[in-house]
This record gives C-alpha cells, structure tokens and sequence, in this order.
C-alpha cells in the first residue's frame, strides 16, 4: 500500500478540522437517482440566481441615492459612470427574471410529481410565501427604477394599500411622512424582504433535510413515505449540489450573453396621473384582469391565486404521487396555468386602460 504524501495528509487533516467545526459530513446523505435531474434542481439554480442578485445588489447599492429628487441622475450614473455599473445592473434585471422562472417551473415540478404531500405540506407553505416574497422584490425593483413604469408600480403599491385598510398602513405613504416612500421602499427592497427570504430559504433547507428529497413520482410510492430510503441511489446531496451548480454555471453563462446583448432600459421620467406602460410579463395576467375590473380586480385576484396554491394540498389528498391517479387534480392545476398564460398574452397586445386615481 502506498504510503500518504505529507501534502496529502496536511489536505485530510485540513478537511477533517473544517467538517469538525461545520460540520459539512451531515450533507452526504443519499439521494435518489432521479433527483440528479434538471427537474430537481431548478429550486437550487432558483437560489444561485437570489445569491447573483444579492451580490450585484450591494454594488448597485453603492452608487444608488433613494431620494426622489437625486434617483434619476444616480440612475444614469449607475448605467454610465460607475465602475462596471452598466454590466451589474443588467446582471441583476436578468438575475430576477431568472429567479422567478425558476421558482414558477419549480412549483409546476413539485405538484407534478405530489411533493407537496404528507409530510411535506408545511414546506409547500414555506415554498408559496417564497414565491409571494421574490414576487415583492421584483415589485420593489421596478419601482427603484423611479421612471413612468416605476412610478406605476408604486402608485398601485398606495392604492392597494389602501384596499387594504389598516393593514396596509405600513406601505402607506403616511406611515412615516417625513420619509419619502420611495426610501422606504428602497430599505423594504435591499434588507426587510432579503432576510425574511433568506430565514425562509433555511426553514425551507432544514425541511427538505429532515424529509429527503420527494420520491420520483413514477415509482408507485405512496405519498406519506417520509424518506427516499430504498429508491436506487448512487450518490449523496453533497454531488447532488454539484449538479446543480454545472447546472447553476450554464445559467449564469446564459444570464452573462443577455446583460451584454439586451440590456435592461430606463424609461422616461415619471408623469403624474396618466398611465402609459404595462407591467413585467409575471403581472400581465393580473392587468388583464385589471383591465376589466380595475384595480380591486388586480388585488382580489392576486389574493386568490395566493390562497389557490397555498390550498393545493388540501385539494390533493389522495395517496398517490403517479400523474396517471392524480389526472382530476393536475387537469384542474394545468388549465389554471393555461389561463394565466392566456390572460399575460391578452394583456401584452390589447390596448392599456386608465386603473388608478
């Protein structure tokens, strides 16, 4: 038998003392062999985009002034004065693209295949009020730009507050009156939602730990099987994150060749009480609805569809994980999705409407 070189030794040791004090052993648990597919990844390249935007945020926030009267030159400042301000803003515009995509093909896989069943239903909560949160930084974002699409989003942002009533004091431009809510919204964007997401993406880690990653929904398992234990397995999560950073590394790529070629743009400066652009493609279907029933119409259904998905386990509770048993449910879930689409693309060619005032 070969004898250990000292440089080999000094690495062992190394890593032993690390995996001593984080501990990292705990990570290689096996996993089953379907998981190593795109398929179950998408919620870990979903987190890689959230880190992207988290890292380009705090260079954008360098540069960046939240005072109404100073946001437009720091703008313009960003895309054509700061040190590689030009690339990291659009860096960021593509990152949250990409971290919503991912998180919404996320969803379709995990009621696809039942993940969201016993006794998993409690991390499907988790995973909705996730959704709702990248969903309140994109908003956020937009607003941040503080041009006529910004200024949009941030007058629905007051009057759904006031839908609201005492509830939305807080987004409300008379909760601190002195503080212009632009500001407001700029601290709610950079630090109160990315540590209340950041809490809930380790409450939604500790939770895929104790249960293991969902059994492939074509084994015929039922849906109260707490582990993967027994499913062919030739690998641990620690590869199984390896995967999903190869996978993680091509979308970054993809994220790079966009913020070069298709740059994100700023609008024109904003204009009081007219209404003239429509919003990111993820709200195009709620502005349809907006452009029938106004802005009540816009809130109410967003609402609904929050309480829809967060009722999806308890609209599916049969034992099963295979599609072919569950073929009610997911014709129910996919026509849901077919209409959204439907509506999105409704929205984006029919002609915009007056909603606020």
């Amino acid at each position: 038998m070969a004898a250990t070189s000292p440089t080999g030794q000094q690495r062992r040791g190394f890593w032993q003392a690390l995996d001593e004090r984080l501990g990292i052993s705990a990570l290689r648990y096996d996993v089953p062999e379907h998981a190593q597919g795109l398929g179950f990844s998408l919620g870990g390249v979903s987190v890689v985009s959230f880190v992207v935007l988290v890292l380009t945020g705090i260079w954008l926030g360098q540069f960046y002034d939240p005072m109404p009267e100073h946001v437009r030159r720091s703008m313009y400042s960003i895309v054509n004065e700061a040190p590689l301000g030009f690339f990291m803003r659009n860096l960021h515009y593509w990152a949250a693209n990409a971290m919503l995509v991912t998180v919404l093909l996320h969803i379709l896989r995990v009621v696809y295949t039942g993940a969201f069943k016993r006794p998993r239903e409690a991390n499907w909560l988790v995973g909705v009020a996730l959704l709702g949160l990248t969903i309140g930084l994109i908003l956020t974002g937009t607003i941040l730009k503080w041009d006529q699409e910004g200024y949009e989003a941030l007058v629905h942002n007051i009057e759904a507050a006031e839908l609201m009533g005492g509830l939305g004091t807080w987004f409300s431009p008379q909760f601190a009156e002195r503080i212009p809510i632009l500001t407001r919204v700029y601290v709610a964007h950079i630090s109160v939602l990315p540590a209340i997401l950041s809490a809930l993406l380790l409450v939604h880690f500790l939770l895929i730990k104790l249960h293991g990653l969902a059994p492939s929904a074509l084994a015929n398992r039922d849906a109260t099987t707490r582990k993967t234990s027994g499913e062919p397995s030739h690998s641990t999560f620690l590869e199984h994150l390896g995967v999903v950073g190869l996978y993680a590394l091509v979308g970054l790529g993809l994220l790079v060749f966009l913020s070069v070629t298709l740059p994100a743009q700023i609008g024109p400066a904003p204009v009081e009480g007219v209404e003239l652009t429509k919003p990111w493609w993820m709200f195009l279907p709620l502005f349809a609805v907006e452009n029938w029933l106004g802005l009540k119409g816009f809130f109410y259904t967003g609402i609904a569809l929050f309480f829809v998905l967060a009722l999806v386990p308890f609209f599916d509770r049969s034992p099963y994980l295979n599609p072919s048993r569950r073929r009610g449910f997911l014709i129910f879930f996919g026509l849901l999705t077919l209409a959204l689409i439907v509506l999105g693309i409704y929205a984006k060619v029919a002609p915009g409407a007056m909603h606020l005032g």
